[in-house]
């Protein structure tokens, strides 16, 4: 067994476990006065095995709570980060505790980032690879989309607004210079179909 040799706070709260004589892990206070630790305690291995377990998950939610005061994240996208440094068990506990504890909505932030990205004109394509990126499932993705380019929500398609504003942004200079196949082939590797492109490429040429 090991011995609980020294219990030290370190600077950011968390308490600090010495196992016969050397640094092993820390753990937060609240699961730290859970476990009822006390120096000089003789620890089985199975015990020392189930702390560090509890410390991994604290911190891969501890973790979770630093990326999303940053800015909202998908499910999938937070669990992917967490994975970079913890493993898949403890980051798919935070990543539930956080929805448990109502910080991820993926429906909510698909809807928040497919009209960010509308609003930076962006396709319709691009909308959708880029809530896959995030992790975003394909059917919470498409009823998104299909809300945001609804043909019955009255005026222009969103996406040929996307088009021509690039057109006008951004292609302009090439058009006048003649450069419509260019124009139109960055058009359309930016993700939109040819019936768009040739209607915003005709808006432009008036």
């Amino acid at each position: 067994m090991a011995k609980l040799t020294q219990i030290k706070e370190t600077k950011r709260g968390r308490l600090a476990l010495f196992l016969d004589g050397e640094f092993a892990f820390s753990l937060d206070e609240e699961t730290f006065a859970r476990a009822a630790l006390h120096e000089g305690d003789e620890l089985e291995p199975w015990r020392v095995e189930d702390l560090r377990k509890q410390s991994d998950t604290r911190r891969a939610l501890d973790k979770a709570m630093d990326f999303l005061s940053l800015r909202d994240h998908a499910a999938g996208e937070l669990y992917r980060k967490l994975c970079r440094k913890f493993d898949a068990e403890s980051a798919a506990w935070a990543v539930a505790r956080a929805g448990e504890l109502g910080l991820l909505n993926d429906e909510s932030f698909a809807r928040r980032r497919a009209a960010e990205l509308l609003r930076k004109h962006k396709s319709r394509r691009e909308i959708l690879q880029d809530l896959a990126a995030k992790g975003i499932d394909r059917e919470t993705a498409a009823r998104v989309a299909g809300e945001l380019y609804d043909p019955d929500t009255e005026g222009e398609d969103p996406e040929l607004t996307a088009a021509r504003t690039l057109v006008e942004r951004r292609y302009a200079s090439r058009l006048a210079a003649g450069k419509r196949d260019q124009v139109a082939a960055a058009l359309a590797r930016r993700g939109f179909s040819h019936a768009v492109i040739r209607e915003a490429l005709a808006a432009w040429e008036g």
